[in-house]
Protein backbone atom coordinates (compact mmCIF):
# COMPACT_ATOMS: atom_id res chain seq x y z
CA UNK A 1 0.00 0.00 0.00
CA UNK A 2 1.17 3.08 -0.70
CA UNK A 3 1.08 6.91 1.44
CA UNK A 4 -0.02 9.91 0.01
CA UNK A 5 3.41 11.10 -0.54
CA UNK A 6 4.26 8.11 -2.53
CA UNK A 7 1.27 8.62 -4.58
CA UNK A 8 1.88 12.07 -4.84
CA UNK A 9 5.79 11.46 -6.11
CA UNK A 10 4.53 8.83 -8.61
CA UNK A 11 2.50 11.13 -10.38
CA UNK A 12 4.95 14.07 -10.44
CA UNK A 13 7.15 11.46 -12.14
CA UNK A 14 5.47 11.40 -15.37
CA UNK A 15 4.27 15.10 -14.78
CA UNK A 16 0.84 14.50 -14.29
CA UNK A 17 -2.25 15.29 -11.55
CA UNK A 18 -5.53 13.82 -10.71
CA UNK A 19 -8.17 14.23 -13.00
CA UNK A 20 -11.56 14.96 -11.83
CA UNK A 21 -12.80 13.73 -15.52
CA UNK A 22 -12.35 9.72 -13.70
CA UNK A 23 -13.10 10.76 -10.30
CA UNK A 24 -9.39 10.12 -9.36
CA UNK A 25 -9.58 11.07 -5.28
CA UNK A 26 -7.00 8.27 -3.41
CA UNK A 27 -7.74 6.63 -0.24
CA UNK A 28 -4.82 7.14 1.47
CA UNK A 29 -5.30 6.66 4.70
CA UNK A 30 -3.78 2.58 5.37
CA UNK A 31 -5.97 1.82 7.93
CA UNK A 32 -8.75 2.22 6.00
CA UNK A 33 -7.50 0.63 3.24
CA UNK A 34 -6.20 -2.61 5.64
CA UNK A 35 -9.99 -2.21 6.49
CA UNK A 36 -11.43 -2.96 2.87
CA UNK A 37 -9.34 -5.64 2.76
CA UNK A 38 -10.66 -7.42 5.62
CA UNK A 39 -13.69 -7.05 5.38
CA UNK A 40 -13.66 -8.60 2.20
CA UNK A 41 -12.35 -11.84 3.79
CA UNK A 42 -10.39 -12.58 0.67
CA UNK A 43 -8.74 -16.54 0.10
CA UNK A 44 -6.36 -17.79 -1.94
CA UNK A 45 -8.53 -18.85 -4.38
CA UNK A 46 -10.60 -16.15 -4.51
CA UNK A 47 -10.77 -13.49 -7.67
CA UNK A 48 -11.12 -10.19 -7.36
CA UNK A 49 -11.82 -7.60 -9.12
CA UNK A 50 -10.87 -3.68 -8.89
CA UNK A 51 -12.26 -1.22 -10.94
CA UNK A 52 -10.39 1.75 -10.61
CA UNK A 53 -6.90 0.65 -9.54
CA UNK A 54 -4.93 4.32 -9.74
CA UNK A 55 -1.47 3.78 -8.49
CA UNK A 56 -2.20 0.18 -7.50
CA UNK A 57 -2.10 0.61 -4.04
CA UNK A 58 -5.14 -1.32 -3.12
CA UNK A 59 -3.91 -3.88 -5.60
CA UNK A 60 -0.65 -4.54 -3.78
CA UNK A 61 -2.78 -5.57 -0.55
CA UNK A 62 -5.04 -7.44 -2.98
CA UNK A 63 -2.38 -9.83 -4.47
CA UNK A 64 -1.00 -10.73 -1.15
CA UNK A 65 -4.38 -12.51 0.03
CA UNK A 66 -6.07 -13.34 -3.37
CA UNK A 67 -5.30 -16.13 -6.02
CA UNK A 68 -6.01 -13.89 -9.04
CA UNK A 69 -6.51 -10.15 -9.08
CA UNK A 70 -8.03 -8.16 -12.49
CA UNK A 71 -7.65 -4.59 -11.87
CA UNK A 72 -9.36 -2.21 -14.50
CA UNK A 73 -7.81 1.02 -14.94
CA UNK A 74 -9.35 3.58 -17.63
CA UNK A 75 -6.70 6.17 -17.61
CA UNK A 76 -3.03 5.46 -19.64
CA UNK A 77 -0.86 7.08 -17.29
CA UNK A 78 -2.23 5.18 -14.23
CA UNK A 79 -2.35 2.09 -15.75
CA UNK A 80 1.25 2.30 -16.41
CA UNK A 81 2.38 3.36 -12.69
CA UNK A 82 0.13 1.10 -11.38
CA UNK A 83 2.19 -1.62 -13.94
CA UNK A 84 5.43 -0.10 -12.77
CA UNK A 85 4.55 -0.41 -9.13
CA UNK A 86 3.27 -4.09 -9.41
CA UNK A 87 5.73 -5.95 -11.54
CA UNK A 88 6.24 -8.39 -8.70
CA UNK A 89 2.70 -9.24 -8.29
CA UNK A 90 2.49 -12.16 -10.72
CA UNK A 91 -1.20 -12.93 -9.66
CA UNK A 92 -2.46 -9.55 -11.24
CA UNK A 93 -3.83 -9.03 -14.78
CA UNK A 94 -4.07 -5.29 -14.91
CA UNK A 95 -6.85 -4.48 -17.66
CA UNK A 96 -6.15 -0.75 -19.36
CA UNK A 97 -10.23 -0.08 -20.29
CA UNK A 98 -13.67 1.43 -19.01
CA UNK A 99 -15.11 -1.70 -17.12
CA UNK A 100 -18.62 -1.09 -18.45
CA UNK A 101 -19.34 -0.61 -22.54
CA UNK A 102 -21.13 1.90 -24.10
CA UNK A 103 -24.20 0.17 -23.39
CA UNK A 104 -23.50 -0.07 -19.60
CA UNK A 105 -22.89 -3.30 -19.37
CA UNK A 106 -19.76 -5.45 -18.12
CA UNK A 107 -16.84 -4.75 -20.51
CA UNK A 108 -16.03 -7.75 -22.64
CA UNK A 109 -12.69 -7.22 -22.11
CA UNK A 110 -13.15 -7.39 -18.25
CA UNK A 111 -15.40 -10.30 -18.27
CA UNK A 112 -12.69 -12.45 -20.80
CA UNK A 113 -10.08 -11.52 -18.31
CA UNK A 114 -11.91 -12.62 -15.43
CA UNK A 115 -12.79 -15.80 -17.19
CA UNK A 116 -8.88 -16.27 -17.84
CA UNK A 117 -8.59 -15.68 -14.19
CA UNK A 118 -11.08 -18.23 -13.04
CA UNK A 119 -9.62 -21.28 -14.88
CA UNK A 120 -6.73 -20.67 -12.66
CA UNK A 121 -8.23 -19.66 -8.99
CA UNK A 122 -11.79 -21.35 -8.54
CA UNK A 123 -12.78 -19.76 -5.59
CA UNK A 124 -15.55 -17.06 -4.93
CA UNK A 125 -15.40 -14.11 -7.18
CA UNK A 126 -15.39 -10.93 -5.15
CA UNK A 127 -15.10 -6.91 -6.12
CA UNK A 128 -13.18 -4.85 -3.76
CA UNK A 129 -12.59 -1.25 -5.10
CA UNK A 130 -12.67 2.08 -4.62
CA UNK A 131 -15.09 2.78 -7.13
CA UNK A 132 -15.19 6.01 -9.34
CA UNK A 133 -18.41 7.84 -8.71
CA UNK A 134 -19.72 7.79 -12.88
CA UNK A 135 -19.72 3.70 -12.31
CA UNK A 136 -20.24 2.77 -9.04
CA UNK A 137 -23.88 1.85 -9.08
CA UNK A 138 -23.90 0.41 -12.88
CA UNK A 139 -21.57 -1.89 -12.24
CA UNK A 140 -22.52 -3.29 -8.95
CA UNK A 141 -26.23 -3.82 -10.62
CA UNK A 142 -24.48 -5.44 -13.83
CA UNK A 143 -22.46 -7.78 -10.58
CA UNK A 144 -25.82 -8.54 -9.19
CA UNK A 145 -27.52 -9.33 -12.09
CA UNK A 146 -25.14 -11.43 -13.93
CA UNK A 147 -23.40 -13.31 -15.78
CA UNK A 148 -21.09 -12.70 -13.90
CA UNK A 149 -21.85 -12.72 -10.19
CA UNK A 150 -19.96 -11.46 -6.69
CA UNK A 151 -20.43 -13.29 -3.99
CA UNK A 152 -18.83 -10.04 -2.12
CA UNK A 153 -19.04 -6.85 -2.65
CA UNK A 154 -16.65 -4.38 -0.38
CA UNK A 155 -16.66 -0.59 -2.07
CA UNK A 156 -15.89 2.58 -1.28
CA UNK A 157 -17.94 4.99 -2.46
CA UNK A 158 -20.00 8.75 -2.01
CA UNK A 159 -21.88 8.59 0.94
CA UNK A 160 -24.75 9.40 -1.71
CA UNK A 161 -24.43 6.31 -3.63
CA UNK A 162 -24.06 4.15 -0.36
CA UNK A 163 -27.61 5.64 0.94
CA UNK A 164 -29.09 4.22 -2.08
CA UNK A 165 -27.46 1.26 -1.39
CA UNK A 166 -28.87 0.55 2.00
CA UNK A 167 -32.28 2.34 1.30
CA UNK A 168 -35.84 0.67 1.80
CA UNK A 169 -39.11 1.62 0.73
CA UNK A 170 -40.57 5.30 1.02
CA UNK A 171 -36.67 6.67 1.03
CA UNK A 172 -35.83 9.81 -0.97
CA UNK A 173 -32.49 7.38 -2.11
CA UNK A 174 -34.62 4.44 -2.27
CA UNK A 175 -34.34 2.99 -6.11
CA UNK A 176 -32.80 0.96 -8.73
CA UNK A 177 -29.88 -0.13 -6.72
CA UNK A 178 -31.55 -0.26 -3.80
CA UNK A 179 -33.92 -2.77 -5.31
CA UNK A 180 -31.19 -4.93 -7.11
CA UNK A 181 -29.07 -5.09 -3.88
CA UNK A 182 -32.10 -5.43 -1.19
CA UNK A 183 -33.61 -8.63 -3.14
CA UNK A 184 -30.21 -10.65 -3.70
CA UNK A 185 -28.17 -9.71 -0.34
CA UNK A 186 -27.50 -8.03 3.06
CA UNK A 187 -26.53 -4.27 2.83
CA UNK A 188 -24.14 -3.13 5.31
CA UNK A 189 -22.58 0.00 6.09
CA UNK A 190 -19.22 -0.50 7.60
CA UNK A 191 -17.39 3.53 8.12
CA UNK A 192 -18.58 6.72 6.97
CA UNK A 193 -15.54 8.16 5.44
CA UNK A 194 -14.40 12.00 5.71
CA UNK A 195 -12.71 13.63 2.91
CA UNK A 196 -9.48 14.41 4.61
CA UNK A 197 -8.71 10.76 4.42
CA UNK A 198 -8.66 11.19 0.23
CA UNK A 199 -6.14 12.90 -1.73
CA UNK A 200 -7.16 15.12 -3.31
CA UNK A 201 -10.20 15.42 -0.86
CA UNK A 202 -13.65 15.06 -2.65
CA UNK A 203 -16.32 17.59 -1.62
CA UNK A 204 -18.52 15.06 0.21
CA UNK A 205 -18.22 12.11 2.39
CA UNK A 206 -17.66 8.82 1.05
CA UNK A 207 -18.48 5.11 3.07
CA UNK A 208 -16.94 2.02 3.02
CA UNK A 209 -20.25 -0.80 2.24
CA UNK A 210 -20.22 -4.43 1.79
CA UNK A 211 -22.79 -6.26 0.60
CA UNK A 212 -22.85 -10.19 0.77
CA UNK A 213 -25.40 -12.04 -1.75
CA UNK A 214 -27.70 -13.58 0.35
CA UNK A 215 -28.15 -17.18 -1.94
CA UNK A 216 -31.87 -18.24 -0.49
CA UNK A 217 -32.98 -14.29 -1.43
CA UNK A 218 -31.55 -14.55 -4.91
CA UNK A 219 -33.36 -18.24 -5.55
CA UNK A 220 -36.95 -16.52 -5.20
CA UNK A 221 -36.50 -14.80 -8.14
CA UNK A 222 -37.24 -17.25 -11.15
CA UNK A 223 -35.21 -14.98 -13.78
CA UNK A 224 -33.59 -12.21 -13.41
CA UNK A 225 -33.89 -10.85 -16.95
CA UNK A 226 -37.68 -10.79 -16.27
CA UNK A 227 -36.75 -8.99 -12.76
CA UNK A 228 -34.97 -6.57 -14.14
CA UNK A 229 -37.45 -5.56 -16.81
CA UNK A 230 -39.96 -5.15 -14.22
CA UNK A 231 -38.03 -2.85 -11.99
CA UNK A 232 -37.19 -0.60 -15.20
CA UNK A 233 -40.64 -0.62 -15.92
CA UNK A 234 -41.42 0.79 -11.77
CA UNK A 235 -38.82 2.72 -11.49
CA UNK A 236 -38.75 4.44 -14.86
CA UNK A 237 -41.80 5.94 -13.86
CA UNK A 238 -41.25 6.50 -10.14
CA UNK A 239 -43.12 9.46 -9.36
CA UNK A 240 -46.52 7.72 -11.33
CA UNK A 241 -48.74 5.15 -9.74
CA UNK A 242 -48.46 1.74 -10.48
CA UNK A 243 -51.71 1.77 -12.42
CA UNK A 244 -50.43 4.48 -14.68
CA UNK A 245 -47.03 2.97 -15.13
CA UNK A 246 -48.31 -0.53 -16.62
CA UNK A 247 -49.26 1.75 -19.70
CA UNK A 248 -45.83 1.73 -20.78
CA UNK A 249 -45.03 -1.99 -20.10
CA UNK A 250 -44.27 -3.92 -23.54
CA UNK A 251 -45.77 -6.26 -24.48
CA UNK A 252 -44.15 -9.23 -23.73
CA UNK A 253 -45.28 -8.09 -19.54
CA UNK A 254 -48.13 -8.41 -20.43
CA UNK A 255 -51.33 -5.74 -20.58
CA UNK A 256 -53.44 -3.57 -18.11
CA UNK A 257 -55.35 -5.92 -16.94
CA UNK A 258 -53.02 -8.94 -16.10
CA UNK A 259 -51.21 -6.18 -14.03
CA UNK A 260 -54.37 -5.30 -12.08
CA UNK A 261 -54.53 -9.13 -11.51
CA UNK A 262 -51.07 -9.56 -10.26
CA UNK A 263 -51.26 -6.06 -8.00
CA UNK A 264 -54.12 -7.71 -6.09
CA UNK A 265 -52.66 -11.59 -5.83
CA UNK A 266 -49.55 -9.41 -3.97
CA UNK A 267 -51.99 -7.39 -2.21
CA UNK A 268 -50.48 -4.45 -3.75
CA UNK A 269 -52.36 -1.24 -4.22
CA UNK A 270 -52.46 0.22 -8.02
CA UNK A 271 -52.80 3.73 -6.55
CA UNK A 272 -49.10 3.47 -4.91
CA UNK A 273 -46.03 4.54 -6.14
CA UNK A 274 -43.43 2.36 -7.55
CA UNK A 275 -41.16 3.72 -4.77
CA UNK A 276 -43.46 2.23 -1.78
CA UNK A 277 -42.74 -1.47 -3.09
CA UNK A 278 -40.41 -4.06 -1.20
CA UNK A 279 -37.65 -5.30 -3.22
CA UNK A 280 -39.74 -8.57 -2.44
CA UNK A 281 -42.49 -7.03 -3.96
CA UNK A 282 -41.18 -6.79 -6.91
CA UNK A 283 -39.76 -9.85 -7.32
CA UNK A 284 -43.27 -11.44 -6.86
CA UNK A 285 -44.36 -9.37 -9.59
CA UNK A 286 -41.93 -10.05 -11.93
CA UNK A 287 -42.45 -13.73 -11.08
CA UNK A 288 -46.29 -13.87 -11.47
CA UNK A 289 -45.32 -11.61 -15.16
CA UNK A 290 -43.09 -15.12 -15.98
CA UNK A 291 -46.00 -17.58 -15.22
CA UNK A 292 -48.63 -15.34 -17.04
CA UNK A 293 -46.10 -15.66 -20.23
CA UNK A 294 -45.33 -19.05 -19.36
CA UNK A 295 -49.67 -19.94 -19.56
CA UNK A 296 -49.90 -18.06 -22.64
Amino acid sequence: MQTKNQIRELLASVGVAPRRKFGQHFLVDLNLLRLVVEAADIGPQDVVLEVGCGTGSLTQALAQRAGRVVSVEIDSVLAGLARSQLVDCDNVELVEADALSSKGVLNPVVIEAIDRAREQARGRLLLVANLPYDVASPLMVNLVKGPLLTETMVVTVQKEVADRMEAGPHGKHYGTLSVFLGATGQVQTLRVLKPSVFWPPPAVDSAVVRVVRDQAKSRRIDQMERFSEVVGLFMGHRRKMLRACVKHAPEALGNRDQWMRRFERCGIDPCRRPEALSPAQYVALANLCGRDEAGR
